[in-house]
């Protein structure tokens, strides 16, 4: 009897993990632009996940299992929602009269246009739009779901959804229009100018004098490394790709590194952040398994960083 529950737990487990590979960077665009940021946006994605394995352990029959799609988007929405009340996030949105919004599947070239907005639209700046508002945009205008899945999910009615999809549009033209051009990003402090410098000079040992007894190592997807020891093996991996080069730079107002697996790169494939306590590496965030959190993000390089 317990082969067999162990048998289905993993079963459990596998099916969630081969979905989440699909849909975990669909998942993230949804976090990321209801939380205003790509790192906030990946933290609520993997706690959905985490979520999720601990409610599945609970299902002994596989055919009890709800749709795994529409129910991880539930968790995370309500993830994100407490986050954002936990900030004090005001979501009161006004329902004005529903505009005639179309739900076809070859939209008028306004609707598409309106879409396009939305996708080409900064990460941050869907923090200033109400929540639902800014839920029901992302869902129709970046995800492309149906005006009935929306509803589903927010468990509004159909016309509710219109609402606050045009007010959300509408309010989204013009954030758009008043932001402001992005200027040169400030330079780097000395502690990651340093960093990027013994790592593009490959001084692991330097690197590794620099960590904290107690450093942690974060990449997704993989346990989380404690202790020096452990965690100086992230350069043990990193000495055997020469191409990596690293570059100073800021994203959503936080001093981050950009990755690129090569110098003749245009764009960075992913981004690694570091805390650091007493002049020591306190915490390592790396994104190397999850490249999609940057995708839709504004990584800008510090002035005079050498590619």
């Amino acid at each position: 009897m317990s082969t067999t529950v162990s048998s289905a737990g993993h079963d459990r487990q596998a099916r969630l993990m081969a979905l989440a590979a699909d849909v975990r960077p669909e998942l993230h665009r949804y976090c990321a632009r209801l939380m205003g940021s790509v790192i906030d946006g990946e933290d609520v994605v993997q706690d959905t996940l985490l979520r999720a394995l601990v409610a599945l352990q609970d299902v002994d029959d596989p055919q009890d299992l709800p749709p795994l799609r529409p129910w991880l988007f539930r968790v995370a929405h309500n993830r994100a929602i407490d986050l954002l009340r936990g900030r004090s996030v005001r979501q009161a949105d006004t329902l004005d009269d529903a505009a005639e919004i179309a739900d076809v599947a070859q939209p008028d070239p306004l609707e598409a246009l309106m879409r396009q907005e939305a996708v080409a639209t900064a990460v941050s700046r869907f923090g200033a739009l109400p929540i639902l508002q800014r839920s029901v945009v992302v869902l129709k205008d970046v995800l492309d779901e149906s005006l009935a899945e929306i509803a589903a999910l927010l468990d509004l009615s159909i016309d509710a959804v219109k609402a606050h999809l045009a007010r959300g549009r509408a309010g989204l033209r013009q954030i758009n229009a008043q932001a402001a051009a992005a200027g040169d990003a400030a330079p780097p402090s000395e502690a990651v100018a340093r960093y990027v410098r013994l790592f593009n000079q490959r001084d692991w040992a330097a690197l590794r004098a620099l960590l904290a007894d107690d450093v942690r190592l974060s990449q997704s997807g993989h346990p989380l490394r404690v202790g020096r020891e452990d965690v100086g093996l992230f350069f043990t991996i990193y000495a055997e790709s020469p191409e990596v080069w690293l570059v100073p730079a800021w994203l959503e107002g936080q001093e981050v590194i950009a990755v690129f697996e090569s110098r003749g790169e245009v764009r960075p494939s992913y981004v690694m952040w570091l805390e650091w306590v007493d002049g020591r590496i306190a915490f390592i965030r790396d994104y190397r398994y999850v490249r999609y959190v940057i995708a839709d993000a504004e990584v800008a390089l510090t002035q005079g960083a050498v590619r």
